[in-house]
This record gives structure tokens, sequence and C-alpha cells, in this order.
């Protein structure tokens, strides 16, 4: 029998977004799976939750590997029967650099983290969701700001993000005979430990250096939350959520 809790998977949940979100839709009451590349962080994030072991499966995976991430959904179903929600949240980013200065390794590390990863996972998800009783499930994906317009000398990172875009539309489209739903937030500057450069300064379309404004990372948490609660004939498309302040509108 299927459980009558919610089951969330959440990938990318042993630091920064993917933590704060794991540990909110425990604390909501969720069944949830937390896939990381390293187990360590991963337990840290059920311990911050405060809610137990229960509810949660620590599941160290590079979602990378196809093979590696049908483990994944395998044991999420062992576990608890089905899946409701997929947080596509796992990535990677590079330094800073010159279109032309980026090696081909840094590129495809990008390419298979930020967009290979969500499709991988988002193909186990169409199964498993399509199979359970009752069928179903919603998908959300992690944009970007940088989906929309990018910083100076990010190409990678702001291909990939572009590109989500692109799956998610398929993803909500594909989804639909099976009442699968799929949205994506999109942030901007939240308070995580990647971003807080960002918060001391950080090159502008001009060429200057400037600091930005953050936003307290629970603000992307309850977020995703409120897009994972929807009952699955309505849907959030796409949101942003954003610091007030920072060079979006008007960026450049």
């Amino acid at each position: 029998m299927p459980s009558l809790t919610k089951v969330a998977l959440v990938t990318g949940a042993g630091s920064g977004i993917g933590r704060a979100v794991a540990v909110a839709l425990l604390g909501a009451g969720y069944h949830v799976v937390l896939a990381g590349r390293r187990k360590e962080p991963l337990e840290e994030t059920v311990a911050l939750s405060k809610t137990g072991h229960d509810g949660s499966l620590v599941m160290p995976t590079d979602v990378t590997d196809p093979a590696a991430v049908r483990e994944l959904f395998a044991q999420t179903e062992r576990a608890f029967g089905r899946l409701d929600v997929l947080f596509n949240n796992a990535g990677a980013g590079i330094p800073a650099a010159d279109l032309e200065d980026v090696t081909y390794e840094q590129w495809q590390r990008v390419v298979q983290t930020n967009l290979s990863g969500p499709f991988f996972c988002t193909q186990e998800a169409f199964r498993l969701m399509k199979r359970q009783t009752p069928p179903g499930g919603r998908i959300i994906n992690n944009g970007s700001i940088s989906a929309h317009v990018p910083r100076p000398n990010s190409a990678p990172y702001t291909a990939t993000k572009h590109a989500i875009t692109g799956l998610t539309r398929s993803t909500s489209l594909d989804g639909r005979r099976y009442n699968i739903a799929c949205g994506q937030i999109d942030i901007g500057n939240a308070a995580t430990d990647m971003a807080m450069k960002i918060g001391q300064g950080v090159v502008q379309a001009d060429g200057s250096v400037r600091p930005e404004p953050l936003m307290d990372v629970s603000v992307v948490a309850d977020a995703v939350l409120y897009m994972a609660s929807l009952p699955l004939d309505a849907n959030v498309q796409f949101m942003t959520v954003m610091a007030t302040k920072m060079p979006f509108i008007g960026r450049g």
C-alpha cells in the first residue's frame, strides 16, 4: 500500500538551497529522500531538521550517473512506496572565466550536473509516478535568475539554466496525460555559503565590482514548499524569488 504521507526527493540536499528545502519539507511532515554526493552533509541536514530519522532516507548519489539515479529511485520506491515531489536542485558552476578560456572538462562538468542530472532524475520520476497508485506527482526544477539573464563570464552555467527552462516546459507538457505537474523556481541571491561572495562584491555587466543584496534562504524554502503543496490540478509554472534590490530588472 502506498504511504499516506507525501514523499519528496531533494537532490543537492547536503547544503544551501537543497538543505533548506529538505529541512522545510521534513518540518512540514513529508517523508524526504535526501540525495547528494557525500553522506555526511546529508546526515547533517537530517539532524538540522530535528524531526528524527524515521521519515528520511539518506542516499549518497551522483546525479550525473544514470545507474546511480536508477538506484536512487528504486530505493525511494522500496522505502516509501511512491514519490509525490521531486526537487531537481543539484547544480554546479565554475569560477568566472572568459568564454574562450572555459575548458572542455569544466563545460562537461557543468552540463552533466545542471542539465543531464535533472533529465536523468526526471526520467526516473516519470517511470515511478506513472506506475504508482494513485499515479501522478510534481517535479520542481531549480532554475536561476541566470535562466533569464547572464552574469559576465558565466557561459556554462547560464547555458544550462536556460536549458532547464526548456526541460521544464517539455516536462510540463509531456506529463499532462499522466497527472505529472512540473514547474520551475528561479532564485536570485539567496544567502547560501556559495552566494556569500555576492554580498561582498561581484563583477557587473559594465565591468565594475559591486556588492549585491541577499535574501534569507528560508524564503526560498517556503516558496518551494508552497509549490509542492498545491493539488495536482494546479501548478506554479514559473516563480521568480529574488532579493528585492538585486540588479535583475535593469541589469546591465
